[in-house]
């Protein structure tokens, strides 16, 4: 397994970690993602932390804090040999402050994850959205008192704007409170929009990124196939997919390439998809999802190769799409505005 550092901190992080939000199915919603019970998950990390991936991630919201649960049971005994990510903003309840990054919110559910996790710290506490009715400062602060009173190692964000991020980090540089070490955000070869102002900021600001849903939701996992009807039972097909529509005959097209490139290297559709994002800048951490023990093997096939460089720019061509404004325009000025990756428009 290789390890890169989160960010500008000293924190390594495996390059594959392992997404949790299929523990427990406790809610009508995460049931379509996966109902592992403990001693499923208990299988599911024995397998990570033999491959090297030690860093599991969860939040709060997954199954109402049952993946929490399950997961501190699963790695009981061993929590000095992993790392743990969990995030909170989202509502958990109806109560009126139930919900968001106010110190209320954040200080009450960061106690609720520790008693869930079974564990006094947690290594890299995220909030899960933006929460715009709470100031930054307010936040920001929480988040620093969480650090210094050793219960949160690192602090994250997760879905941030790019002016959300930055003036975070600008806040943080004032005051000299703790700095984001990472932002987790959805990239993946259906998905780059990640590139256009986020990846830029993150390269500048030595901010990691810790990829979620790498697979699109199962778009990439090889089983969608032009003129074939959605595969029975996945997400998708279920309504708990991710991430928005796209447009049929460009998705088709970059399928026929990604099935090319797997021809090529020997490995699945979902193996190149994954490896793709593995050298991509900023990249510290891709979070692989598995509803069970074959779909976690597969997904650590990742690792252990590399695509050539003939192969990545073949799918960089084919998954590219043109940004929308001011993105296109700054494309127009690449002399002394040059993007993170090269653009084959």
């Amino acid at each position: 397994m290789e390890f890169r550092l989160l960010g500008g901190s000293g924190l390594k992080v495996p390059v594959l970690s392992f997404g949790t939000g299929t523990f427990g199915g406790g809610t009508e919603f995460f049931r379509k993602w996966g109902t592992s019970d403990v001693n499923e998950a208990k299988r599911l990390v024995d397998m990570c932390l033999e491959a090297g991936a030690n860093l599991f991630d969860t939040a709060d919201v997954y199954s109402r804090g049952l993946s929490e649960e399950i997961l501190g049971q699963a790695i009981a005994g061993r929590r000095d040999k992993l790392l743990i990510s969990t995030k909170a903003t989202f509502r958990m309840s109806d109560e009126p402050n139930d919900v968001g990054s106010s110190r209320f919110h954040l200080l009450r559910s960061c106690e609720a994850s520790l008693r869930r996790l079974n564990t006094d710290y947690i290594d890299i506490y995220t909030l899960h959205g933006f929460d715009a009715k709470t100031p930054i400062e307010e936040a920001l602060r929480t988040l620093d008192e969480l650090v210094q009173s050793g219960k949160v190692r690192y602090i994250a964000c997760s879905n941030f704007s790019g002016w959300h991020l930055m003036k975070a980090l600008a806040i943080s540089d004032r005051y000299g409170w703790t700095r984001y070490a990472a932002h987790q955000a959805y990239y993946s070869l259906v998905g780059r929009e990640y590139e256009w102002e986020l990846m830029p900021l993150a390269l500048d600001q030595k901010v990691g990124t810790l990829v979620w849903s790498p697979l699109a939701g199962g778009r990439l996992s090889g089983k969608f196939r032009r003129n074939q009807p959605m595969p029975e039972g996945t997400r998708i097909q279920q309504g708990a997919g991710e991430g928005p529509s796209l447009p049929e005959e460009w998705f088709y097209k970059l399928i026929d390439v990604l099935d090319e490139v797997a021809a090529e290297t020997g490995k699945s559709v979902a193996q190149v998809a994954i490896n793709w994002l593995l050298q991509r800048p900023t990249v510290a951490s891709v979070i692989i999802g598995a509803r069970n023990e074959e779909q976690l093997r597969q997904n650590l096939g990742a690792l252990g190769w590399n695509l050539s460089a003939e192969q990545v720019i073949k799918l960089d061509i084919a998954s590219e799409r043109e940004p929308i404004y001011p993105y296109w325009h700054q494309r127009g000025f690449e002399e002394r505005n040059p993007t993170p990756t090269p653009v084959y428009l």
